[in-house]
Order: C-alpha cells, then sequence, then structure tokens
C-alpha cells in the first residue's frame, strides 16, 4: 500500500506545543523574591526631632494654629511670618506667652529679644492674641514640635503606576495568559492547515475527485440596479440623510458648548468657588457693572495667595497631586514677581495669555451688569455648576434660540418696584397675564441684541 503523508507529525507536533507552553507557563510560578526587609530607621531620627513639651496637646493645637495662625505663618517655611516648627527650642515658653498675646506691648517695653524678632523679620508687626489662654498656647506649641514627616519610601519591588506590578505578589500577567492563548490558537489554527493538507493527499491517493461545482448566479448590485423601485426608494432616502446631516452640521458651526481649553496657570473653579465658598463676583467684579464679565486681575489672586503658597493635603485628587497645584500657584508667583522667601516683589513680570473660552459674535449684543444686577440672574445660569468645575467651560451653547427661551421662561421679579408693577397691572388686565416674563417686557425684540 502506499503510505500518504506521516498521520504521527500532527499529534506529535501537538505534543511538543502543549509542552512548551507547559514550560513557559511554569516558568512564571518560580519561587518568588524574598520581600526586602524594611530599612532600619536611623538610631539619631527621634533624638534630632524637636520634643514636644508636655501638657500640650498637638491635635488640639493644629486646630489652633489653622484657625489663628496659618494665614501668616507655616511650619516648615517663611511666609509673612517666620516659619514656627522647633519655635519652642528657640525661646522661653514665658516668653513666648508674653510673645503671642501682644507682641507690640512686649516690644514696647524695651524687651531686647522681642525687638531682635521684630527687625529680624521686616518689622512686620503681629496679631495679638489675648483670647488666647496659656494652655491654648500649649497646644500650639506641641504641635509646632513635632517632626516633620518624612516621605514614604517605596516599598521593594513596588512598581511606578496601579496595574504593572501585577507579578510583585507572585501572580500571572495578563500579558503571559494573553500570550498562551495566543500560542494555543497558533496551534490550532496549524493543526487545521494540516489536518486539510492530509486529507486532501489521502483523497487524490484513492482517485477521489473533489467537486468544484461554480452556479451561475447575478450579482448583488447588478439585481438592486435593474429593480427601478428599490433604486428610487434608496435615492430618496440617501438625498434625506444627506440634507438632514448637512443641516445639522450647519447649525454647529460657530456653537462651542462644552469648549474647555487648557490655560497657561491650572484654575480649579471647584477648589475656590467651591471648596473656599468664594463668591463669584468677588474675582469677576466687572460683570456687576459693565457689559463684560472681564478677566480677574492677578492682583485680585494676590489677596489671597500672598500668605498660601501651596494648597491642603485634602485638595489633591486622584488626577491632581499637591505638588501640581503647588507648581500652579509657582507659575502665578512668576508671572507677578513675587518672591515667597523674602516676601517681596521683585519687579519681573511675566504676562499670562489666558485663553477665553466664551466668544459672542460681534454682532450679538449681552450685558452683563444688566442681567447680573438688574435682573439679579445667578452665574450658574448661564456659565453651569461652576463650583464642581475643575477645568472651566462654556456650559451653555449661547445661541439664539437658547437666549429667546430664557426670556420666554424668566419672570421678572416685580417686588418692591412700582415701575414693572404697574406694567404687570396693565398686561393682567388687557391679556390676563398671571407673570410677567422678559419676552412681555420687549425681550424677543430684534434690536434689543442687534443693533
Amino acid at each position: 500500500m502506499k503510505k500518504v503523508g506521516n498521520h504521527n507529525s500532527i499529534s506529535k507536533m501537538y505534543s511538543f506545543g502543549l509542552a512548551l507552553m507547559l514550560t513557559f507557563s511554569l516558568s512564571t510560578f518560580a519561587q518568588d523574591p524574598a520581600p526586602a526587609a524594611p530599612a532600619a530607621a536611623p538610631a539619631d531620627a527621634a533624638a534630632a526631632a524637636p520634643a514636644a513639651p508636655a501638657g500640650g496637646d498637638a491635635a488640639k493645637g493644629k486646630e489652633l494654629f489653622n484657625t489663628n495662625c496659618a494665614a501668616c505663618h507655616n511650619l516648615d517655611k517663611p511666609m509673612t511670618g517666620p516659619a514656627l516648627r522647633g519655635v519652642a527650642n528657640k525661646y522661653d515658653k514665658a516668653w513666648l506667652y508674653k510673645w503671642v498675646k501682644n507682641s507690640s506691648a512686649l516690644i514696647a517695653s524695651g524687651d531686647a529679644q522681642a525687638v531682635k524678632v521684630f527687625e529680624e523679620n521686616g518689622k512686620k508687626v503681629m496679631t495679638a492674641f489675648p483670647q488666647l489662654t496659656d494652655a491654648d498656647i500649649d497646644n500650639i506649641i506641641a504641635y509646632t514640635s513635632e517632626p516633620k514627616p518624612e516621605a514614604p519610601a517605596p516599598a521593594a519591588g513596588a512598581v511606578g503606576p496601579a496595574g504593572q506590578g501585577a507579578s510583585a505578589e507572585g501572580g500571572i500577567s495578563n500579558e503571559i495568559i494573553l500570550g498562551a492563548l495566543a500560542m494555543v490558537m497558533l496551534m490550532l489554527v496549524v493543526m487545521l492547515l494540516l489536518v486539510n493538507n492530509v486529507l486532501t493527499k489521502i483523497a487524490k491517493s484513492n482517485g477521489v475527485e473533489i467537486p468544484t461545482t461554480k452556479r451561475n448566479t447575478v450579482s448583488v448590485w447588478k439585481s438592486f440596479a435593474q429593480n427601478q423601485f428599490l433604486v428610487l426608494v434608496t435615492s430618496i432616502f440617501l438625498l434625506l440623510a444627506s440634507g438632514y446631516f448637512a443641516y445639522g452640521y450647519l447649525m454647529q458651526i460657530g456653537v462651542d458648548q462644552d469648549y474647555a481649553p487648557i490655560q497657561p496657570i491650572h484654575y480649579s473653579h471647584r477648589i475656590h468657588a467651591g471648596s473656599n465658598g468664594i463668591d463669584c463676583k468677588y474675582c469677576h467684579s466687572a460683570a456687576r457693572v459693565s457689559k463684560n464679565g472681564g478677566i480677574p486681575s492677578l492682583n485680585i489672586c494676590m489677596n489671597c495667595h500672598k500668605n498660601i503658597s501651596e494648597v491642603s493635603d485634602t485638595t489633591a485628587t486622584a488626577e491632581y497631586s499637591k505638588a501640581f497645584y503647588d507648581a500652579q500657584i509657582q507659575k502665578l508667583y512668576d508671572a507677578v514677581g513675587w518672591d515667597k522667601s523674602t516676601q517681596s516683589y521683585t519687579g519681573k513680570t511675566k504676562p499670562v495669555k489666558w485663553v477665553r473660552i466664551h466668544n459672542l459674535p460681534d454682532f450679538a449684543y449681552f450685558n452683563h451688569s444688566q442681567h447680573v444686577t438688574v435682573a439679579g440672574i445667578e452665574c450658574q445660569k448661564c456659565h453651569g455648576p461652576v463650583e464642581t468645575y475643575e477645568i472651566q467651560k462654556q456650559f451653555a451653547p449661547l445661541t439664539m434660540g437658547w437666549c429667546i427661551n430664557c426670556h420666554r421662561e424668566t419672570e421678572v421679579k416685580m417686588e418692591g418696584n412700582a415701575y414693572y408693577e404697574k406694567i404687570h397691572a396693565e398686561l393682567s388686565k388687557k391679556y390676563g397675564k398671571e407673570k410677567l416674563t422678559i419676552a412681555d417686557m420687549g425681550g424677543l425684540e430684534c434690536g434689543k441684541c442687534h443693533y
């Protein structure tokens, strides 16, 4: 009998591939590296840190410090006043009581140490705190005497972002599993090709003819072209669909809803207007009295950031770290020429090229003061919940239809305004109006916004 092919080659190849895959997989379960022993803390670390005074509560001291001292002092770097960590090791406690309660009186008495501290810090007058008791000051001193927390060292074998150190605990990574599955699929494809080749050879050796019939079929496109009804219906559908999409595209020209450009200095409305509750019109004061809302001057920023050079630890998010926010404050300092170490202006300034977000066309007139001051419209009505925005965006489409709908729905506040009360009385008598809207006051006339 004539031998056709090697029928054992398939099983041999399959066994060899399976053994290779198992060997490759088992290698990942090799002995895990022993965890590195934790590094011993320096023996003199505790000795180097200032000891907290007896009788003081550091937790209460932190609360008192944040309430009374944090506006001018930082524990580890100078602000308006000097850094205060370890201040108990520099001065006598009885002297600190007098200094905190009334530093000006202590200086006026001629105390040599008080005069020296006053002159060393640029003769800046410290606010008196006569309401603080000796126990309160002890608590503050205890808080300032705590050792500076060290940045935690990365664990041995740890890999940067989450998901990249999956093999640290001895498990199989996703890449290995996917690679093994890919090998199995490749082996199956090869086996199918080999089986098909062997069966074809067996058929030929036995004289079996493999039928290769051809059907006389008509092309689908040719059949479609011969059906006039289908051609007409399809043409009408394509024309209507093209008109619909073309109209939608043209209507979106100049509409920049959800536009959120990246600014040269990252400003978080979530932190300022949300967490800190700063009123919108404190920074955008021009919105109350002028046509434009205005870009706040950097001097307004420095009203607070003269003494706030870094954010709190609770401000950071998963996307934006504390170091990121602190770097943005430093950009502000570079722009205005502020040296936080000396608490003075250097005179070297840099312009900040803000990217405009809301930009109405020239033929549309909008007055902020008319809406904010006269009508009493809240900023969120047009700008959205800005107190939740990390990056400011254009909330509303600012289209003509959007403005007209607002004029139709917004009711005029008539309380205490005899002019509006008279108009409403006349309209109620003539048309039976239950409420007076902007549209009733002529708010839909073309000349109100286009002139």
